[in-house]
């Protein structure tokens, strides 16, 4: 099968690869590129585990194509710390218990940065609105919830 070339930004970084038309973002990303932030876990978009920043939006890397990502900009787990240095989400994932296994984390903290991105103050409904594409089996959500309302105190201090 011919491969495709694609061009993309991921994690500011300019992306230029070969894949098959058929691979997908996750299988990019994870196998191609080597970051395992994005995780696979039902391959059919319902459980959030593969969730990536694109272009802004919130999407399951498991259903999109890589071949759809041409001039696009992705951002992935890996792709929110400067320096070094926790992204403040992260911090407050910590500080207030919300990791247990760790699997949902990258796509919980993904979500959140994008809902605090548009909405600074969110609501609790619009924390858990915003995060309902993710599954967790640990925690429970209410340090997630907590952790996301702590995030968004920690971002205006910034």
């Amino acid at each position: 099968m011919e491969k495709l070339k694609i061009n993309f930004k991921l994690n500011g970084k300019q992306i230029r690869v070969e894949c098959e038309p058929a691979k997908t973002l996750l299988d990019l990303i994870r196998d191609d590129l080597g970051l395992k932030g994005v995780k696979r876990g039902c391959e059919i978009g319902e459980c959030g585990a593969c969730t990536v920043i694109m272009n802004g939006e919130i999407v399951n890397s498991c259903m999109v194509l890589a071949p759809q990502v041409e001039g696009s900009d992705i951002t992935t787990i890996e792709g929110l710390t400067s320096d070094e240095s926790l992204h403040p989400i992260q911090t407050a994932f910590m500080e207030k218990g919300a990791v247990q296994c760790g699997f949902c984390i990258p796509g919980m903290i993904l979500s959140a940065k994008v809902l605090l991105d548009n909405k600074p103050s969110p609501s609790g409904s619009e924390i858990r609105t915003a995060i309902a594409g993710n599954l967790c089996r640990c925690t429970g959500y209410k340090q997630i919830v907590d952790a996301i309302k702590y995030a968004a105190q920690l971002m205006k201090n910034e």
